[in-house]
Protein backbone atom coordinates (compact mmCIF):
# COMPACT_ATOMS: atom_id res chain seq x y z
CA UNK A 1 0.00 0.00 0.00
CA UNK A 2 1.60 3.67 -0.65
CA UNK A 3 2.10 6.19 1.61
CA UNK A 4 -1.06 8.24 2.58
CA UNK A 5 -1.83 11.60 1.07
CA UNK A 6 0.22 14.22 3.71
CA UNK A 7 -2.44 17.03 4.11
CA UNK A 8 -2.31 20.37 6.07
CA UNK A 9 -5.22 22.22 7.74
CA UNK A 10 -5.46 26.06 7.52
CA UNK A 11 -8.54 27.90 9.66
CA UNK A 12 -8.95 30.21 12.27
CA UNK A 13 -11.49 28.14 13.79
CA UNK A 14 -10.45 25.51 15.80
CA UNK A 15 -13.64 23.11 16.09
CA UNK A 16 -14.22 23.59 12.02
CA UNK A 17 -10.62 22.19 11.88
CA UNK A 18 -11.45 19.33 14.77
CA UNK A 19 -14.23 18.30 11.93
CA UNK A 20 -12.27 18.30 8.75
CA UNK A 21 -9.86 16.41 10.49
CA UNK A 22 -11.61 13.76 11.42
CA UNK A 23 -12.99 13.60 8.49
CA UNK A 24 -10.21 13.44 6.54
CA UNK A 25 -7.67 10.39 9.33
CA UNK A 26 -11.08 8.05 9.27
CA UNK A 27 -9.53 7.53 5.65
CA UNK A 28 -6.72 4.76 5.31
CA UNK A 29 -5.09 6.58 2.61
CA UNK A 30 -5.23 10.11 3.93
CA UNK A 31 -3.60 11.67 7.27
CA UNK A 32 -3.46 15.08 8.80
CA UNK A 33 0.17 16.50 9.15
CA UNK A 34 -0.55 19.35 10.94
CA UNK A 35 -2.91 22.80 11.56
CA UNK A 36 -2.34 26.19 11.93
CA UNK A 37 -5.05 29.10 12.74
CA UNK A 38 -3.26 31.36 10.67
CA UNK A 39 -1.30 31.94 7.37
CA UNK A 40 1.79 33.12 8.96
CA UNK A 41 1.62 29.77 11.28
CA UNK A 42 0.60 27.86 7.99
CA UNK A 43 3.82 28.82 6.56
CA UNK A 44 6.13 27.69 9.14
CA UNK A 45 3.90 24.37 9.43
CA UNK A 46 3.88 23.51 5.66
CA UNK A 47 7.65 24.06 5.56
CA UNK A 48 8.16 21.73 8.37
CA UNK A 49 5.91 19.22 7.47
CA UNK A 50 5.80 19.49 3.48
CA UNK A 51 2.39 17.99 2.83
CA UNK A 52 1.44 16.71 -0.28
CA UNK A 53 -1.87 18.46 -0.21
CA UNK A 54 -2.62 22.15 1.96
CA UNK A 55 -6.39 22.95 2.59
CA UNK A 56 -6.35 26.91 2.98
CA UNK A 57 -9.08 29.20 4.33
CA UNK A 58 -9.17 32.25 2.73
CA UNK A 59 -9.63 35.04 5.48
CA UNK A 60 -7.83 34.56 8.51
CA UNK A 61 -6.32 36.90 11.21
CA UNK A 62 -2.44 37.62 10.66
CA UNK A 63 -2.07 36.48 7.31
CA UNK A 64 -5.00 35.42 4.86
CA UNK A 65 -5.01 32.45 2.64
CA UNK A 66 -4.06 34.46 -0.33
CA UNK A 67 -0.93 35.54 0.96
CA UNK A 68 -0.21 32.81 2.66
CA UNK A 69 -0.57 30.86 -1.13
CA UNK A 70 0.73 33.22 -3.43
CA UNK A 71 4.08 33.16 -0.84
CA UNK A 72 4.11 28.94 -0.36
CA UNK A 73 3.70 28.27 -4.67
CA UNK A 74 6.97 30.43 -5.01
CA UNK A 75 8.56 29.29 -1.83
CA UNK A 76 12.10 28.06 -3.00
CA UNK A 77 12.26 25.84 -0.26
CA UNK A 78 9.58 23.50 -2.89
CA UNK A 79 11.38 23.89 -5.94
CA UNK A 80 8.93 22.85 -8.68
CA UNK A 81 6.93 21.33 -6.65
CA UNK A 82 5.21 23.17 -4.19
CA UNK A 83 2.58 20.93 -2.18
CA UNK A 84 -1.37 21.20 -3.74
CA UNK A 85 -3.39 24.50 -2.08
CA UNK A 86 -7.36 23.79 -1.93
CA UNK A 87 -8.40 27.05 -0.70
CA UNK A 88 -11.70 26.95 1.67
CA UNK A 89 -14.49 29.07 1.69
CA UNK A 90 -18.06 30.18 2.58
CA UNK A 91 -19.37 31.50 -0.12
CA UNK A 92 -19.68 29.61 -4.11
CA UNK A 93 -19.08 33.39 -5.97
CA UNK A 94 -16.24 34.30 -4.32
CA UNK A 95 -13.55 37.18 -6.15
CA UNK A 96 -10.76 35.84 -3.70
CA UNK A 97 -10.98 32.29 -4.69
CA UNK A 98 -10.99 33.07 -8.35
CA UNK A 99 -7.68 35.30 -7.43
CA UNK A 100 -6.43 32.24 -5.35
CA UNK A 101 -6.90 30.29 -8.40
CA UNK A 102 -5.00 32.94 -11.07
CA UNK A 103 -2.37 32.46 -8.37
CA UNK A 104 -1.70 28.73 -8.76
CA UNK A 105 -4.34 27.34 -6.36
CA UNK A 106 -5.51 23.89 -7.24
CA UNK A 107 -8.96 25.08 -7.20
CA UNK A 108 -11.46 25.69 -3.63
CA UNK A 109 -14.16 24.03 -1.74
CA UNK A 110 -17.08 25.33 -0.05
CA UNK A 111 -17.05 24.31 3.54
CA UNK A 112 -20.18 23.32 3.76
CA UNK A 113 -18.81 20.42 1.05
CA UNK A 114 -20.41 16.67 1.79
CA UNK A 115 -17.29 15.12 3.35
CA UNK A 116 -17.12 12.65 0.48
CA UNK A 117 -16.62 15.65 -2.04
CA UNK A 118 -14.09 16.50 0.17
CA UNK A 119 -12.30 13.44 0.32
CA UNK A 120 -12.37 12.97 -3.25
CA UNK A 121 -11.14 16.29 -3.79
CA UNK A 122 -8.40 16.10 -1.50
CA UNK A 123 -6.82 12.92 -4.07
CA UNK A 124 -8.33 14.58 -7.20
CA UNK A 125 -5.67 17.30 -6.86
CA UNK A 126 -3.17 14.96 -4.88
CA UNK A 127 -3.40 13.45 -8.77
CA UNK A 128 -2.51 16.49 -10.08
CA UNK A 129 -6.12 17.42 -11.28
CA UNK A 130 -8.14 20.11 -9.93
CA UNK A 131 -10.96 20.82 -8.02
CA UNK A 132 -14.08 23.65 -7.88
CA UNK A 133 -16.95 23.78 -5.78
CA UNK A 134 -19.86 21.93 -6.93
CA UNK A 135 -21.52 23.99 -10.27
CA UNK A 136 -20.24 26.90 -9.55
CA UNK A 137 -17.08 27.18 -12.14
CA UNK A 138 -18.35 29.62 -15.03
CA UNK A 139 -20.59 31.12 -12.28
CA UNK A 140 -17.83 32.14 -10.99
CA UNK A 141 -15.62 33.09 -13.63
CA UNK A 142 -18.09 34.65 -15.53
CA UNK A 143 -19.11 37.13 -12.65
CA UNK A 144 -15.77 38.24 -11.86
CA UNK A 145 -13.58 37.94 -15.19
CA UNK A 146 -11.94 40.84 -15.23
CA UNK A 147 -12.21 43.07 -18.47
CA UNK A 148 -11.82 40.97 -21.30
CA UNK A 149 -8.31 40.95 -23.51
CA UNK A 150 -7.61 40.00 -26.71
CA UNK A 151 -6.00 36.63 -26.76
CA UNK A 152 -2.19 36.68 -26.41
CA UNK A 153 -0.14 35.55 -29.39
CA UNK A 154 0.40 32.00 -28.01
CA UNK A 155 -3.11 31.22 -28.79
CA UNK A 156 -2.85 31.66 -32.15
CA UNK A 157 -0.20 29.11 -31.87
CA UNK A 158 -2.99 26.48 -31.37
CA UNK A 159 -3.93 24.39 -33.96
CA UNK A 160 -7.91 23.97 -35.58
CA UNK A 161 -8.03 20.70 -33.14
CA UNK A 162 -6.60 21.74 -30.64
CA UNK A 163 -9.01 25.48 -30.21
CA UNK A 164 -11.98 22.94 -30.69
CA UNK A 165 -10.29 20.87 -27.69
CA UNK A 166 -9.79 23.82 -25.52
CA UNK A 167 -13.79 25.35 -26.55
CA UNK A 168 -14.70 22.17 -25.06
CA UNK A 169 -12.75 22.20 -21.86
CA UNK A 170 -13.40 25.73 -21.68
CA UNK A 171 -16.86 24.72 -20.85
CA UNK A 172 -16.04 22.28 -18.51
CA UNK A 173 -16.61 18.69 -20.44
CA UNK A 174 -13.99 15.80 -19.04
CA UNK A 175 -11.40 14.13 -21.25
CA UNK A 176 -13.77 10.97 -21.47
CA UNK A 177 -16.65 13.69 -22.52
CA UNK A 178 -14.86 15.37 -25.27
CA UNK A 179 -13.53 11.81 -26.43
CA UNK A 180 -16.87 10.79 -26.96
CA UNK A 181 -18.09 13.52 -28.83
CA UNK A 182 -15.06 13.85 -30.96
CA UNK A 183 -14.55 10.66 -31.70
CA UNK A 184 -11.28 10.67 -30.08
CA UNK A 185 -9.54 8.49 -27.05
CA UNK A 186 -8.95 9.40 -24.03
CA UNK A 187 -5.29 9.11 -24.72
CA UNK A 188 -5.15 11.53 -27.68
CA UNK A 189 -7.53 13.97 -25.65
CA UNK A 190 -5.57 13.92 -22.85
CA UNK A 191 -2.51 14.90 -24.84
CA UNK A 192 -3.91 17.83 -26.98
CA UNK A 193 -5.12 18.89 -23.44
CA UNK A 194 -1.37 18.37 -22.12
CA UNK A 195 0.10 20.54 -25.59
CA UNK A 196 -2.67 23.21 -24.84
CA UNK A 197 -1.69 24.19 -21.78
CA UNK A 198 2.23 23.87 -22.42
CA UNK A 199 1.84 26.26 -25.40
CA UNK A 200 -0.55 28.61 -23.24
CA UNK A 201 1.54 28.82 -19.99
CA UNK A 202 -1.02 27.48 -17.90
CA UNK A 203 -0.97 24.19 -15.31
CA UNK A 204 -4.20 23.00 -15.23
CA UNK A 205 -7.35 22.69 -16.70
CA UNK A 206 -8.84 25.41 -14.02
CA UNK A 207 -6.50 28.10 -14.97
CA UNK A 208 -7.52 27.57 -18.82
CA UNK A 209 -11.12 27.62 -17.68
CA UNK A 210 -10.21 31.42 -16.08
CA UNK A 211 -7.91 32.16 -19.52
CA UNK A 212 -10.95 31.14 -21.57
CA UNK A 213 -13.07 33.79 -19.88
CA UNK A 214 -10.60 36.58 -18.98
CA UNK A 215 -10.28 36.40 -23.40
CA UNK A 216 -13.56 35.99 -24.20
CA UNK A 217 -12.67 32.55 -25.63
CA UNK A 218 -15.54 30.85 -23.27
Amino acid sequence: MSAPIRVVLVDDQALFRAGIRMVIDSQADLEVVGEAGDGAEALAVVRAQRPDVVLMDIRMPVMDGLAATAELLHDPVFGDDPPRVVMLTTFDLDEAAARAIRQGASGFLLKDADPEFLLAAIRTVHAGSSVIAAAATRELFAHFAEAKQAPPPAFAALTEREREIFALAARGLSNGEIAAREFLSEATVKTHISRILTKLGLRDRVQLVVFAFEHGLA
